[in-house]
């Protein structure tokens, strides 16, 4: 089993322990084309009761999860997420809620009020709780035979999927998660990712040792993508990719459009 090693981090040498959990996780890869094998009702709430077993800061549970299975729906929702066909193809998109107004609708009836949520660090947890209770559905639906993959893509226009989905104020549509089972014909494998040496300090942050470990990194990922019909290595993508506000898709916005969604970030 130590292929799977090997396979995560495109070299052969890659050693480490195995658990059934661990090789679940090791073996993720993102899953973008789909049997037509529909989610069940059961497999759903398996899901979420995965992601809701994750911790929380502070017990406050401040996301919330929309399952979309209508086909419309999804269409149109895959539409505003970069017309990413895939959206629209898997059975099932769960879209992840940064949500506040449960808290707000909480004090609402108390009669008084939730005032931190006006600053960052309240904003921080739920895009936090959010990642965390996804990872976990994640793992879960692997288990489950169920491939998956993130779509950011959602945050492109989060104003018109908060109408989309009818979000109430307060909340915001952090990421969706498109979920299935995994077309074998698809052409896609286990992508590489950077040495361990690369991120793991000891004690305290050595950037030029940890660095030292990217040039061969980026021939290892060149290599993987020259098998799927892609170019490039790693540095250069990162660097296009965070090249400045233009290559953000419409994101570099987004502080504005959560203050409009009532999630200011003091």
């Amino acid at each position: 089993m130590t292929d799977l090693h090997a396979a995560r981090y495109g070299d052969p040498d890659a050693r480490g322990i195995l658990t059934d959990v661990i090789q679940l996780q090791l073996a993720r890869r993102s899953v973008r084309r789909f049997t037509d094998r529909d989610v069940t009702e059961d497999e759903l709430t398996a899901l979420v009761a995965a992601a809701q077993s994750a911790p929380t800061s502070s017990n406050l549970q401040v996301w919330s999860v929309i399952a979309v299975r209508d086909p419309d729906r999804r269409a149109r929702l895959a539409a505003l997420a970069g017309n990413q066909a895939f959206v629209a193809q898997a059975p099932l998109f769960l879209v992840w809620i940064a949500d506040l107004d449960r808290a707000h609708r909480l004090a609402g009836r108390a009669g008084t009020e939730v005032a931190a949520t006006e600053y960052l660090e309240s904003s921080v947890i739920t895009f936090v709780d959010a990642a965390l209770a996804a990872q976990n559905a994640v793992v879960a639906a692997a288990s489950l035979g169920l491939g998956t993959v993130f779509v950011g893509a959602v945050r492109n226009h989060p104003e018109e999927i908060a109408a989309e989905l009818r979000l109430p104020p307060h909340s915001v549509a952090v990421f969706g998660l498109a979920v299935g089972e995994p077309d074998p014909t698809e052409a896609a494998g286990v992508k590489p990712r950077l040495p361990q040496a690369a991120v793991l300090h000891h004690e305290t942050y050595d950037a030029e040792a940890a660095d030292a470990h990217i040039p061969a990194y980026d021939q290892r990922l060149a290599a993987y993508n020259q098998r799927y019909g892609l170019s490039g290595g790693w540095s250069d993508r990162v660097i296009a990719r965070l090249r400045g506000p233009e290559s953000l898709s419409g994101r570099h916005r987004l502080r504005e459009i959560l203050d409009r969604l009532g999630l200011p970030s003091r």
